[in-house]
């Protein structure tokens, strides 16, 4: 359902920018009803600059490249490498963006973007989702922390050991771990038994 607004285009657009610190999509147009069309005049006043595919940005904003990606690619959620530097499991920044998506998605796109891609039955695809900020502070879809573990230990052989080793250690002294949570979910992924022995010897 379309919002309504009392406003002229521009104004809308504009207040749009305003409350997400200068950053705007096409589906931000779309969601209020405005033409595209609008985005040309503002680009030609100087008013935004296109940053990428559907996104455009106040030329004094400080671009979130993980929110707009985000914005682009709403199927893909934040996971294994990138979910562990979000929840501060590794002081490592990653060098590209690491996210799943369902089985049977087409992730062509994604991967020319330079992320890698991990696919998970679509059953399991919104398990243990989670809400976290950005380092700008804008609002990224990711997993918890004990779905990122179960993650990286389902794609161990795809993943630097040293990443493992790290955010294993740093899980087990989170005073929010959920342990108990850890093994139901490694039990949905069918590999309790392997992940199990990682953490009893850390405790």
């Amino acid at each position: 359902m379309k919002e309504k607004n009392k406003n002229t285009p521009l104004v809308t657009i504009r207040d749009i920018l305003r409350r997400q610190r200068g950053v705007l999509t096409t589906a931000d147009l779309t969601r209020v009803g405005i033409p595209r069309t609008y985005l040309s005049v503002l680009e030609k006043s100087g008013d935004i600059q296109r940053v990428a595919r559907g996104q455009y940005a106040a030329p004094d904003a400080m671009v979130d490249e993980m929110a707009g990606f985000q914005a682009q690619y709403k199927a893909a959620i934040f996971s294994h490498e990138t979910a562990l530097y979000l929840h501060e499991l590794t002081d490592r920044s990653p060098l590209f963006f690491s996210v799943t998506v369902p089985s049977g998605y087409n992730a062509t796109n994604l991967k020319a973007q330079g992320a890698k891609v991990y696919f998970v039955n679509r059953k399991l695809h919104s398990l243990g989702t989670a809400t976290i900020k950005s380092p700008h502070g804008n609002e990224l879809q990711t997993f918890g922390l004990e779905r990122t573990i179960c993650d990286i230990i389902r794609s161990r052989n795809q993943i630097d050991i040293q990443f493992i080793g790290e955010a294993l250690k740093r899980y087990v002294r989170r005073e929010d771990r959920d342990i108990d949570l850890l093994f139901r979910y490694a039990k949905q992924f069918r590999i309790e038994k392997t992940i199990r022995p990682y953490i009893e010897v850390l405790l």
